[in-house]
């Protein structure tokens, strides 16, 4: 008889990771390992009694209300999977003054008033955003720059709330802008909505004049920072705070430390490590702004230990990644993270709505429509309903192409549990939804990076600072 349960594993250092579907895991010495193996485990040893605790022995699915705590655990691990889209990204403009060398969203001019999200669609938007299943609905205004059509935006968000007086979903708002168009009046009245709102701060003034240019020509990192400043001042009697993202170039690289430290001097208490996505200018820029997964792992490493030894002295700023895996890893309350689960968010977990009313399977499924592929197109607002959007093939098949569990070199990797594949990615990168192999560029990296995660859990006082990002 089989004594142990299912597992994956790797080497890992000179210890052995094993994970399974719930999210749990454990380090053994070789010897414990091939012992447990070979069900030569002393049972009542302190190894054995953890890998029952976690249901890796078969001892642990052989009692009635042990399948009922796995069944009870696995259920709330996987519980985004019967909810429907609660992420809804409207894109009310393509419109932006800002003309960022790896822009994904392959803006345009602040002339073009024709990329111009109008009420007609916006109201539509609205309509089909209600029909979803989900309890929970977060509107994200995305662009372009949002603020350049901010008469939309008010007419969304109040019409949002109107509707909602009857349904009575949980509601957010989020809004994505450089903050430079942000003035007293429009912050006024995002606050006055409780709408939380996120920047791109790219690192120092150099760095970040150089990824993020102006149209005019003027110094949108000053722009920027004082947007930042004057939203967080505004918003310090709310609970939402105000975040800034990263996007790592190839210039990027050799300002770890500086990057943080940005962070840190604005009061920025999450940063989020990106890396650059094969859509818009990144794609045509590649030769130019990219780099090879050696050398963003060795970025991020980097930046990650610096985060680490400031926490150590008391600095509080957290990285995304880190607090997203440790989330997975220690608690049975997934972040349900779109690009880091199983299947993705794309079309089951989000919808994107452009400005003309076109609906797509994701933001990076819209991107590759600005790029002129309409692959990841479900439909349009004034056009279809929603319940031909979710029956769309194209929702199906990015579904099954970000199972994990039914992907070669995905189904047997220990990191399948915090894991997730980005289809348009590889699409992107490689023109197939199925081309996730251990040589795609998103696979090397996540890999390497839950490889650093893990192995920093090893350390109890790096483990303590991880668990007090999430608050316990």
């Amino acid at each position: 008889m089989n004594k142990t349960g299912f597992f994956r594993f790797k080497k890992l250092d000179s210890e052995y990771l094993l994970t399974n579907d719930l999210g749990d895991f454990v380090m053994l010495k070789p010897r414990d390992f091939k012992d447990f193996r070979e069900g030569k485990l002393k049972k009542d040893g302190p190894v054995y009694q953890e890998l029952d605790q976690k249901f890796f022995t078969s001892k642990s699915f052989n009692c009635e209300n042990c399948q009922q705590r796995l069944i009870n655990r696995y259920s709330r691990y996987r519980e985004y999977l019967s909810s429907g889209p609660g992420l809804h990204i409207i894109v009310v403009t393509l419109r932006c003054d800002h003309a960022c060398r790896y822009c994904h969203a392959s803006s345009k001019s602040m002339k073009r008033y024709d990329l111009d999200m109008n009420k007609d669609t916006a109201g539509k938007v609205v309509d089909m955003i209600f029909e979803t299943t989900s309890p929970s609905i977060n509107v994200e205004f995305q662009g372009g720059e949002p603020l350049a059509n901010f008469e939309i935006v008010k007419f969304i968000v109040n019409r949002v709330l109107e509707k909602n007086k009857k349904v009575k979903k949980r509601l957010r708002f989020s809004l994505v802008s450089t903050m430079t168009l942000l003035d007293d009046k429009k912050l006024n009245w995002l606050h006055s909505k409780k709408i939380s709102l996120c920047s791109s701060l790219d690192g120092p003034e150099k760095l970040h004049n150089k990824n993020r240019p102006k149209l005019d020509g003027k110094n949108g990192y000053l722009g920027t920072i004082k947007g930042i400043k004057k939203a967080k001042k505004k918003y310090k009697d709310l609970r939402y705070q105000v975040n800034a993202l990263i996007t790592t170039t190839r210039d990027s690289l050799v300002y770890p430390k500086q990057i943080v430290d940005e962070y840190v001097k604005l009061g920025l208490r999450d940063i989020h490590l990106r890396y650059l996505n094969p859509f818009g200018m990144a794609k045509k820029l590649q030769k130019t702004i990219g780099y090879s997964p050696k050398e963003f792992i060795r970025f991020y490493k980097t930046a990650l230990d610096y985060i680490i030894e400031l926490n150590k002295k008391g600095v509080d700023i957290r990285e995304r990644w880190v607090k997203m895996i440790t989330q997975k890893a220690f608690t049975d309350n997934d972040p349900n993270f779109l690009d880091l689960r199983s299947p993705c968010g794309a079309g089951i977990g989000q919808l994107a709505y452009h400005y003309n009313g076109d609906v797509y399977t994701c933001d990076e499924g819209r991107m590759i429509g600005q790029m002129g592929d309409e692959t990841f197109k479900l439909g349009n607002v004034h056009k279809n309903s929603y319940q031909e959007i979710m029956s769309s093939p194209v929702t199906k098949s990015l579904c099954v192409a970000s199972t994990l569990d039914g992907l070669a070199g995905c189904s047997d990797c220990v990191y399948l549990p915090y894991c997730g594949v980005c289809p348009v990615f590889n699409y992107a990168e490689e023109g197939d939804i199925f081309a996730q192999a251990p040589n795609n560029f998103r696979c090397q990296v996540n890999t390497a990076i839950m490889d650093h995660i893990f192995q920093k859990f090893q350390d109890p006082k790096v483990l303590k600072i991880f668990r007090k990002w999430l608050g316990k």
